[in-house]
């Protein structure tokens, strides 16, 4: 089993920003196997349903991104899983619109909802999954930039990009971290 978690923000006005790269790959996982965010737990919406004869539990936290741990935690928790199970998917500032990266372990790197999971799990020692949504530009505001939306010409990469994230989720479901990250990265 794994649970596989999106970050994001949950109010509606944080639908399609950058911050929430991680939400939109989720909700095409979901729609993609059929699976329905219908229970409410953990400080999350949560949906459970199979990739191939593997169960899965997609974890979308309404904690907000700096709490995003909580939710992790208490997912783990219920289900009785250790770290390795987990899967996360967020948003990279320091990769390019559209690349995504694979990691089987690492630091938080700055992101402070992949802060709050290590606070919360006590361990870096989790898969992950980053989509890059490019570089700040140098006269924003990190948090106006992350809480941006994508401009037309960005748009098409994330949606392949979103699209590939969830092969590379299915790759690992499937066949392991390590054909994953020889595929995709």
């Amino acid at each position: 089993m794994y649970i596989i978690v999106g970050l994001g923000n949950p109010d509606a006005k944080y639908e399609k920003t950058r911050h929430n790269a991680g939400f939109e790959v989720i909700d095409k996982l979901a729609n993609t196997y059929g699976i329905d965010f219908n229970k409410k737990k953990f400080k999350a919406i949560i949906g459970e349903g199979m990739i191939g004869s593997e169960k899965v539990i997609l974890v979308k936290p309404t904690t907000y991104m700096n709490l995003s741990g909580e939710s992790v935690e208490g997912a783990i928790g219920f289900y009785k899983l250790t770290s390795e199970n987990i899967i996360v998917i967020y948003d990279d500032i320091s990769l390019d619109v559209g690349k995504i990266r694979i990691r089987e372990r690492g630091s938080a790197g700055g992101h402070n909802g992949i802060k709050s999971i290590v606070s919360c799990i006590k361990t870096e020692n989790f898969k992950r999954i980053r989509i890059g949504i490019g570089k700040k530009p140098e006269e924003w505001d990190l948090a106006d930039y992350v809480l941006s939306q994508f401009n037309k010409d960005e748009e098409e990469i994330i949606i392949t990009a979103t699209t590939t994230a969830c092969e590379a989720i299915e790759t690992i479901v499937r066949d392991g971290i390590g054909n994953a990250m020889n595929r995709f990265n």
